[in-house]
């Protein structure tokens, strides 16, 4: 059986003891890795000198962990710089916080070469190679210039705007197109993928023979110059099972007891998320105020706790975006308070995923209103966390790409906080039945398609195992009287040149 060779922008490597850090990746990408065996390489998170970086190595159980230091420069360029001063903002959608420097994009360039020299002295030929996230666009077309012929997947774990924002970001037709190196691009949502065909049909047609034509499953393949690559969409999971169980048990926690002592009886609204502006968090605490305005009747009866942990100080954009949080929470407070009732605990520490899953338990609402997101898994772990017979109500913003899968949710537009303090209302409200019939819904489609299921569908398809259905569209094409021209699988879109692959 192939092994299988991860790479992403940081790993988890298990610590002496055996013990892990349970980062979301880590979690759904060890049953993979631990039943195929494998390699996992990326960035050590160091920075230091030229001359005295290293490559380490460490293999757990038949996993082999590949750790590489950056120099300074190269974690300014491509990491602070083209990955999250450029391609972050854009992905989501604000081209107004891009800040694009040439200088970058040869450091993103140069970095993504460094990760395709350190790993390709440890993979095999029959690898199976999958590449997470916006950071590493370029692994693919590095390996195929070094003549590496294995399979090799991309998964993309945030949004992807269509073209007419995309191509906002500066050399994009020379950084978008090397995707269609991968055997398969992965997307967290239909409409992500759709776009990925759109930018590919609008932007690369003019100059590339491209041929385009269904395949199951709600993919599409895409033969650009004789390659082909899949395009589907695979929404990331949880194990929500296991996840129900940590709830269940940290619920009884010391810290979870202590904080519901502290509450004196009051209803707990939880959001979880990183100190980022995609998170719409100025956006919730302004429907918050707004909420506390409108119904006076919870005024001293409920408690907002908000946890976010500090991300990326040192961009200008964030250490603003902590300043204007802390500020709003503190005007609120001020506004609402009294000496024995805080509407907002705002908490800038880190907890792990035990002692959240106990905090979700307890919250009769969750906040999750990101302005876009390309899943959001702390939906679904708040859905998985709740008790059956009692569960708390889920708020989640339009924008986030699990409202696909929760239309039983309360779903808010987060740019209007009306409609979101509307929300809070409602689900503070909502009779226990009705909570119970919402709370089933959700957790059947976090159980449906759980972590093993994305995972093992996206090796499936990377594999090949799956059948292909040929559905042929030339929406350019002269119809023929005896041949009636087909309705393009992507209408609306500019004119391309779909020819029958044969």
């Amino acid at each position: 059986m192939a092994r299988l060779a991860v790479i992403s922008n940081r790993v988890s490597v298990p610590s002496g003891d055996g013990a892990k850090r349970a980062g979301g990746l880590e979690v759904a990408l060890r049953p993979a890795l631990q039943h195929n065996g494998g390699v996992w390489l990326g960035w050590s998170g160091r920075v230091g000198a030229r001359e005295k970086l290293r490559t380490r190595s460490t293999r757990h159980k038949n996993v082999e962990y590949v750790v590489t230091d950056l120099t300074k420069h190269d974690y300014q360029e491509y990491y602070n710089g083209f990955a999250n001063r450029v391609l972050w903002p854009i992905l989501h959608y604000r081209l107004d916080l891009a800040e694009f420097a040439l200088r970058d994009l040869s450091g993103y360039f140069r970095v993504n070469d460094h990760f395709a020299t350190e790993l390709e002295k440890v993979i095999e030929d029959d690898d199976l190679v999958w590449v997470h996230d916006y950071h590493l666009i370029p692994i693919a077309d590095a390996l195929r210039r070094r003549g590496h012929p294995n399979r090799i997947g991309f998964f993309l774990h945030v949004p992807f705007p269509p073209p007419e924002v995309l191509t906002s970001l500066p050399k994009h037709e020379q950084l978008i197109p090397l995707l269609m190196q991968y055997d398969v691009v992965g997307f967290q949502t239909e409409s992500d993928a759709g776009n990925f065909v759109r930018y590919l049909i609008s932007e690369c047609n003019q100059t590339r023979e491209m041929r385009v034509f269904e395949i199951a499953s709600h993919q599409t393949t895409l033969s650009v110059n004789g390659r082909q690559t899949r395009i589907g969409s695979f929404p990331v999971g949880i194990e929500p099972r296991a996840f129900q169980r940590l709830a269940r048990r940290n619920v009884r926690s010391p810290l979870v007891k202590d904080m519901m002592a502290s509450l004196g009886g009051r209803v707990l609204v939880i959001g979880v998320d990183r100190l980022d502006y995609s998170k719409g968090l100025i956006q919730r605490l302004d429907a918050f105020d707004h909420f506390l305005a409108n119904h006076s009747e919870w005024i001293d009866k409920v408690v907002y706790l908000q946890i976010t942990p500090k991300n990326r100080s040192e961009i200008p954009e964030y250490a603003e975006l902590e300043e204007a949080l802390g500020s709003a929470a503190g005007r609120i407070n001020g506004k609402y308070g009294e000496v024995s009732w805080t509407p907002i605990r705002y908490v800038n520490r880190v907890y792990g995923r035990s002692a959240l899953a106990g905090l979700y338990r307890t919250a009769r609402v969750g906040l999750v209103t990101p302005l876009r997101d390309g899943m959001n898994l702390v939906a679904k772990e708040y859905v998985a966390a709740q008790d059956p017979e009692d569960p708390g109500v889920l708020i989640l913003s339009r924008f986030a790409g699990a409202a696909i899968e929760f239309r039983r949710a309360l779903l808010v537009n987060p740019y209007d906080p009306e409609s979101v303090a509307g929300a809070i209302a409602q689900g503070l409200a909502m009779p226990i039945e009705e909570r119970r019939a919402r709370h089933q819904a959700l957790l059947a489609a976090i159980s449906a398609y759980d972590v093993d299921r994305w995972q093992q569908e996206f090796l499936a398809t990377l594999r090949g195992d799956d059948d292909t259905t040929q559905v042929f569209a030339t929406p350019d094409a002269a119809a023929s009287p005896g041949h009636p021209m087909p309705e393009s699988i992507y209408p609306g879109t500019p004119a391309a040149h779909l020819d029958p692959v044969r």
